[in-house]
């Protein structure tokens, strides 16, 4: 069994939360919109979405896609566009697939399910006091996938001879589908739900309880949200409120102490230009003499932090924490 670098004092990231029964389109009754067309949201916090199958070397593996650089592949893949993704063309990020005669793609590299995944709390929660990923990629996986025709694909792999994702609840290879856990999160004000799948952290992977995927670190570029970026700006408290119930709770110490999900701040939903499911995290962590209240705009916390009332953890200016979760927004409330 492969055991990576435990976390070091900068990483983290969330674990699971939930969502009504949905699937992609209008807003529904229960007003849950769903971004991703071949999505739909069950009523036990998962998202059913197509399971695709491929080869690695002489594995088949199962994938998904969340989205795609161009509304033409977007349809094919029935997925989210998101432009941006494009920006990581040509870069280590990405995995240059091939597609046999018979349409199956073909991946350089995979990942290595097998390993038991360690996490236990610090003594606030976080950092943690152990922190292992569950899953980890070969040398140069990503699931980012550069098709030959130059497209780029968010195709994070969940399953192969070596096992499957752990937030993976069933897997049906005759349909095929694949039902995944959901986390939940804020952005633009609004609480969405997201799949994570994948980090470029040893230590946030094991937090999420995904793939440690070191390659997608190259995707350009740390504290870039604009067009020109290939990543999302995402602020994740360290030392929010804690206690189940009470209105404010929010943040990774909470998340590690059992309490749900840390309720993660994204700048940006999948109907906007400057969307991508590869965020690049932000520590935050409130100044001393602070009353933490939970944030649900990003650009709020990056006034707060003008104010000097956010921190970088464990302190110090504000700004990227230098890794990324891929987590796709699949749906808002």
């Amino acid at each position: 069994m492969r055991v990576p670098p435990l976390l070091s004092a900068v990483t983290a990231v969330v674990l699971t939360g939930g969502v009504g029964f949905a699937t992609a389109g209008a807003a529904t009754g229960d007003s849950t919109r769903v971004f991703v067309p071949s999505a739909t949201v069950n009523a036990d916090h998962t998202v059913t979405l197509p399971l695709h199958r491929g080869r690695s070397g002489d594995q088949t593996v199962w994938f998904v896609v969340t989205e795609a650089s161009d509304s033409a592949h977007a349809a094919t893949w029935r997925s989210s566009v998101s432009q941006k993704l494009g920006n990581a063309r040509g870069t280590t990020a990405v995995q240059r697939v091939t597609i046999d005669h018979d349409g199956t793609v073909v991946f350089p590299a995979t990942v290595d399910f097998s390993p038991d995944r360690v996490i236990s709390p610090g003594p606030t929660g976080f950092p943690p006091a152990a922190a292992v990923p569950g899953a980890v990629g070969e040398a140069g996986y990503s699931p980012l996938v550069e098709l030959p025709d130059g497209a780029v694909l968010n195709a994070p792999q969940l399953a192969n001879t070596t096992g499957r994702a752990d937030k993976v609840t069933a897997l049906d290879v005759t349909g095929p589908t694949v039902r995944y856990e959901l986390t939940d999160g804020f952005a633009r004000g609004n609480p969405v739900e997201y799949a994570s799948t994948d980090s470029s952290d040893a230590g946030a992977a094991a937090i999420e309880d995904v793939t440690f995927a070191p390659a997608l670190n190259a995707a350009p570029f740390a504290g870039g949200d604009g067009t020109d970026s290939a990543r999302a700006s995402l602020a994740a408290f360290t030392n929010g409120k804690t206690g189940v119930g009470d209105p404010d709770r929010q943040g990774l110490n909470s998340a590690l102490l059992g309490e749900g999900s840390p309720l993660n701040v994204l700048a940006w939903t999948p109907n906007q230009g400057r969307y991508s499911p590869l965020w690049d995290v932000h520590l935050s962590t409130w100044a001393p003499g602070e009353t933490p209240t939970r944030q649900t705009e990003f650009a709020r916390v990056a006034d707060l932090a003008e104010a000097g009332r956010v921190t970088a953890f464990p302190s110090g200016p504000w700004g990227a924490s230098g890794f990324i979760v891929d987590c796709p927004i699949i749906a808002q409330r």
